[in-house]
């Protein structure tokens, strides 16, 4: 390294020449490459630019590069041999101790770290799911073999343990200057499961074939990512998301990685995660990019609030023997919590809580710092936004419904679509373009025999994934193929240039304007290329959905089968919508089979099917663990 060299761009002017100089540079440039970015430009003033360490010589796979968190080498790819994979870095302390329930900590280190394998998976809790599955039942859900294999892409090998943040770069060796965009990944889970080491997030075949760095992140979740301790900060799996975007900032040159170019993206409860962050960080947001995969702020369910949070956290020390608010002081509970074995915690937390307002109570929390109670009067970070969601987003819980006998009409998964994805994107759109930021909006009806889960799952939530990735099947049509060059092609142009990269994509995609055809059809009939239509085909109806409303109760809810007494023929529920839904409020439901048995000890978690792709574990709102 050349740490003495230092780079700048910006005109010839003489002007600037004359406010230029050496002199204000810090005396140790290591200092001045991990400063932020507003630390630097006051530094070399009237410039926007960054400033990096040269590496000399030839890069090669698996290289050992220099970090904050210590010298780490990596290997090649294990599903791609020329990309270099580097597993399991620590961005933060482990969260052990006194950092349980607590913001995380910078890790800094000097040891060598061998990256070659991933690090543990953040806890989750133990399934509570007792699917019987027997050729019979596959059948009666209309569920292929083929169907069963896809529902478990997204299963979570582990291992788990409470020291899980970690980070994983995936990059091909650097040739010549120039540095590569960076792709930031945050998984779904609806909060309460998933972790960076699900395979169909491997980031190889992403970063080889599109030239980009691919980083993905573990962040605590459940009662330890968003605790609603009164004696604490609630969004710490927030906070560790920042924070590993901060390391990615700071470290990400010697993989080759451009800082001024990391776009963040995310899917589910990693979508909302993308969005959440661009609100908290409004004036200092790192990232050049944002990719908001079905969640964002307005989605159904968020925030929770901070009363629930409250109460959650005390009934759950209760049961553990800790006090509540009653008894102990809040700093008394915390201590208490903080010696409890961490999987006990886990299992013993309630049903009721785990499942309760809609996405369970330890969630994001309004906290009026990082998350906040009112969003449709603030501004996100001026950054620029690709948003959309999937064409039948329901497709996944209907068909898991469908392995317990449960069977919801039509009208009630038209309305969960509309109420949970639909308007919350259009909305979410519609603010970005209104503040004038560079939007684009996109809607997903990607339908693959190879990743079908049912024949009435269609576009499901989550099925995009794979394609994202490259980490579909083997038995992919010419037509899927093509189509998922595509897709990860425009992901990877907006991540290259997100003000204006995917204008000349393809045949251009239009930036978002509600006004005119500019909503992008993606797969529409199985097609690759831009489908262009109105955003007003799908949003017509949102005019009549109050997604500002933070109260959950005024929410669609599910038909409330009692699991004592197991549904059977048809009943007609009255689902609740939000206010001024009339279209939605009387919806009939046809239950066949058993209802599951209820559990009183265990939270909703990832279920050997792989549901962690799930962003709104709806199935425990009826007491089904998935």
């Amino acid at each position: 390294m050349r740490s003495s060299t230092f780079l700048a761009v910006a005109s010839a002017s003489s002007a600037w020449c004359a406010l230029f100089s050496f002199d204000n540079l810090p005396a140790n440039a290591a200092d001045f490459l991990k400063a932020p970015v507003a630390e630097r430009r006051q530094v070399l003033p009237g410039v926007s630019t960054y400033v990096e360490r040269r590496q000399e010589g030839n890069w090669t796979v698996g290289q050992s590069v220099k970090t904050t968190s210590g010298p780490v080498t990596g290997h090649a790819g294990t599903t791609v041999a020329n990309v270099s994979e580097y597993l399991g870095i620590p961005f933060a302390q482990p969260p052990v101790g006194d950092l349980r329930f607590a913001a995380p900590v910078a890790f800094n280190g000097t040891a060598a770290i061998n990256a070659s394998s991933f690090g543990a998976s953040c806890p989750v809790a133990e399934s509570a799911s007792s699917y019987n599955i027997t050729t019979a039942t596959l059948a009666e859900a209309n569920i292929s073999s083929s169907g069963l294999e896809a529902l478990s892409y997204s299963a979570n090998p582990g291992p788990w343990d409470e020291s899980c943040l970690f980070l994983n770069v995936w990059t091909k060796p650097q040739v010549g200057a120039t540095k590569k965009p960076v792709m930031v990944w945050i998984y779904g889970g609806g909060f309460t499961t998933g972790s960076s080491t699900v395979p169909i997030y491997n980031g190889a075949s992403l970063a080889e074939e599109q030239d980009v760095v691919v980083v993905s992140l573990n962040y605590r979740l459940s009662i330890f990512g968003f605790p609603g301790n009164p004696a604490g900060p609630n969004n710490v799996g927030l906070l560790d998301q920042r924070l590993a975007v901060e390391w990615v900032r700071d470290n990400i040159a010697a993989f080759g990685g451009d800082p001024t170019k990391i776009t963040i993206f995310g899917q589910s409860a990693g979508s909302a995660s993308v969005d959440f962050y661009s609100y908290a960080w409004a004036s200092d947001p790192i990232a050049a990019g944002f990719i908001a995969e079905s969640g964002n702020v307005f989605g159904w369910g968020l925030p929770g609030s901070k009363a629930d949070g409250v109460s959650a956290w005390y009934e759950v020390s209760e049961l553990m023997g800790c006090g509540n608010s009653t008894n102990s002081t809040a700093a008394a509970v915390q201590t208490c919590m903080r010696s409890k074995d961490y999987q006990e915690i886990l299992n013993i937390i309630p049903t009721s809580l785990a499942t309760g307002g809609i996405l369970g109570l330890f969630l994001p929390t309004v906290d009026d710092t990082v998350v906040f109670s009112n969003y449709t009067g603030r501004k996100a970070a001026d950054v620029p936004l690709l948003i959309g969601n999937n064409d039948y987003e329901g497709g996944l819980w209907r068909t898991t419904f469908a392995l317990e006998g449960i069977i919801l009409s039509d009208d009630f998964w038209n309305a969960f679509n509309l109420i949970g994805f639909t308007c919350p994107t259009g909305v979410r759109a519609n603010a970005s373009h209104a503040q004038s930021t560079p939007t684009w909006r996109y809607r997903y009806f990607g339908e693959w025999e190879n990743l079908a889960i049912s024949t009435e799952a269609s576009s499901y939530h989550g099925a995009e994934i794979p394609i994202l990735f490259n980490t579909q099947p083997a038995n992919s049509t010419s037509e899927e193929l093509n189509f998922a060059k595509y897709m990860r092609g425009a992901w990877a142009t907006f991540a290259r240039d997100p003000q204006k990269g995917l204008n000349s994509y393809g045949t251009g995609w239009p930036t978002y304007d509600p006004a005119y055809s500019t909503l992008i059809r993606l797969a529409y009939n199985g097609s690759t290329g831009t489908n262009l239509a109105s955003a007003y085909d799908y949003d017509w109806y949102c005019v009549n959905v109050n997604i500002s409303n933070v109260d959950v109760a005024s929410y669609l809810t599910l038909p409330n089968f009692d699991p004592d007494e197991p549904p059977t023929g048809i009943s007609t529920q009255t689902a609740t919508g939000p206010a001024g839904v009339s279209a939605t409020s009387s919806l009939t439901s046809t239950s066949t089979g058993s209802a599951p048995s209820s559990s009183t000890t265990k939270s909703s978690g990832s279920s050997r099917l792989g549901m962690s792709i799930g962003g709104i574990i709806v199935v425990a709102l009826v007491s089904i663990s998935i």
